[in-house]
């Protein structure tokens, strides 16, 4: 489970680090635009991750009685 703590506290680092560059791509700044799509990619690999490692668990807990 703490691997999925893990996982979901950067995914919410990551989304909390976005405003500023959400602010100035709406002021029109290209450059900040890039990197809000840089961060939303990796929240989407960490997603991806999260519930690969639910399944898993999930997965365990069935076989693993």
């Amino acid at each position: 489970m703490e691997n999925l703590e893990r996982m979901l506290a950067e995914m919410h680092q990551v989304l909390i680090g976005t405003a500023v560059d959400y602010d100035k791509f709406g002021s029109g700044n290209k450059s900040a635009g890039t990197r809000l799509r840089k961060a939303m990619q990796k929240i989407k690999n960490l997603a991806q991750d999260v519930r690969v490692e639910v399944q898993e668990q999930k997965n365990c807990e069935v076989s693993c009685m």
